[in-house]
């Protein structure tokens, strides 16, 4: 059974940072990219960085710069280093894999409920 599990969200204030991990069972990592999401309030979903099953890696605009992805294959798990943050990273964040391919095309377009395998989400709140 595969399952991915999102912890180390939480309430930060601005400028603050937070990791975010994903445990992953059921699959091997080298055979699949990992995506991270995002939910604000009132909008839509979006995909924000993605860790490629061959090493590499992807990032929205919006958070180049002060979030790292990376992965951990001893672990099975996938971390979000999310650094400088802002009031408007405030969302719920999951994790999610799928299909080759489908993770890459999630990022740029509404595609994360193809996803086959998706976490639950876990929030994170950025305010003073």
């Amino acid at each position: 059974q595969v399952q991915l599990v999102e912890s180390g969200g939480g309430l930060v204030t601005p400028g603050s940072s937070l990791r975010l991990s994903c445990t992953i069972s059921g699959l091997r990592l080298d055979l699949f990219d990992i995506g991270w999401f995002r939910q604000a309030p009132g909008q839509e979903r979006e995909g924000i960085s993605y860790f490629g099953r061959n090493g590499e890696t992807y990032y929205r605009d919006s958070v180049k710069g002060r979030f790292t992805i990376s992965r951990d294959l001893a672990k099975k798990e996938v971390y979000l280093q999310m650094n400088s943050l802002e009031p408007e990273d405030t969302a719920v964040y999951s994790c999610a894999t799928g299909v080759e391919g489908y993770v890459r095309r999630a990022m740029v377009e509404p595609y994360y409920d193809h996803l086959q395998y998706r976490g639950k989400g876990i929030l994170v709140t950025v305010s003073s």
